[in-house]
């Protein structure tokens, strides 16, 4: 009898040692599951920009290959807030630290605009999560002009210090910056006229209001097609990838960069970027990198890629940091000189 007893004894015991370990092992995948952070709530797509400006096609992109490709359990909504040059949107994302719902869409402009100008926010208030593109710039004259290669341009610059106009969108952001590098790059002065977009300059320069401006594929695109302006070169350290032609033969691919044209400027390139607000959980970033990962595998951002001629370049993590820090230099370097440093 007493065998008996002791037996059942060491079974119970035996029992309730199962029962904490089975307990143990579902809190412990509790626990995991929480960690694998998805969102709860629908996503907001903040875009720094107006409505049909680059940053708001690349955030509509992204949204559209979401919805269509069920990557989300949430809807996603995208609002514009481009007041300031973006600083509205910025703002935005920094008074809505440790949130995750909602994700900034910019360009460099996040840690290139609180050097010069005084803002209610700086880069730190943000959290980057990564740059999906590459966008590149040219040089550009208009259809008629004398000039057939970059060397030609920059010679009649030299000849006539002051008198050249190259124009671009807004006044000490990215289009001056790099108007301003190749004027030390190339030893020229030039005159920069300022418009509010790369479209008012396409246009303005078409009309043969400018001498030169140094937009993106896609802002010079329709002018180039109908003959109304001309691609000189590219700032980048390789020609452009390979496409269907534009023009009587020639594509993006047949375009020199400007370091082979002549001009000593080897690169320049805005990037696509993503950010978070602040004091969001590393569970939040590491969940919205796999998203934008599986968005780039899908053949509509190819698509949009090809349409918009930028390079199809992800950063993310120590890489995306690294990138930002060499891209801020650059331009502070350039925006110190200028003496239009704030901060």
């Amino acid at each position: 009898m007493a065998a008996r007893k002791k037996k059942l004894e060491e079974t119970m015991m035996m029992r309730k040692a199962l029962l904490a370990a089975t307990a143990l092992v579902a809190a412990l995948g509790i626990s995991a599951a929480e960690a694998a952070w998805k969102p709860s709530k629908p996503v907001e797509f903040v875009v720094t920009s107006g409505a049909g400006g680059g940053t708001d096609q690349f955030a509509r992109t992204v949204q559209a290959i979401i919805t269509k490709h069920n990557l989300l359990d949430q809807p996603v909504v995208v609002v514009n807030k481009g007041g300031g040059s973006g600083a509205e949107g910025f703002v935005y994302g920094k008074t809505a630290a440790g949130e995750p719902h909602k994700v900034i869409f910019a360009t460099n402009n996040e840690w290139l605009l609180p050097l010069v100008a005084k803002l209610a926010f700086k880069p730190d208030d943000l959290t980057p999560v990564a740059a999906m593109a590459v966008d590149e710039f040219l040089l550009w004259v208009p259809g008629d002009s004398p000039h057939q290669d970059a060397k030609s341009f920059i010679e009649a610059a030299k000849a006539a210090p002051g008198k050249v106009k190259i124009g671009g969108s807004q006044s000490k952001d990215t289009d001056h910056i790099l108007v301003k590098q190749i004027e030390k790059a190339a030893g020229i002065k030039v005159t920069y006229v300022p418009f509010k977009s790369g479209g008012e300059a396409a246009t303005q320069l078409a009309g043969g209001h400018i001498d030169a401006n140094t937009n993106n594929p896609a802002e010079n695109l329709g002018q180039w097609k109908a003959g109304g302006v001309r691609p000189l070169c590219v700032f980048a350290p390789d020609r452009m990838a390979k496409g269907e032609p534009v023009v009587d033969g020639k594509g993006w691919a047949d375009i020199p960069t400007c370091k082979e044209a002549g001009v000593p400027l080897e690169h320049y390139q805005m990037p696509r970027t993503v950010f978070l607000p602040g004091e969001v959980p590393q569970e939040a970033v590491d969940f919205y990198v796999d998203l934008l990962k599986q968005v780039r595998e899908k053949p509509e951002w190819q698509e949009y890629i090809t349409r918009t001629s930028q390079s199809n370049r992800f950063f993310a993590g120590e890489d995306f940091q690294t990138f930002i820090k060499n891209n801020e230099d650059e331009g502070r370097a350039v925006i110190a000189a200028e003496g239009w440093l704030v901060n």
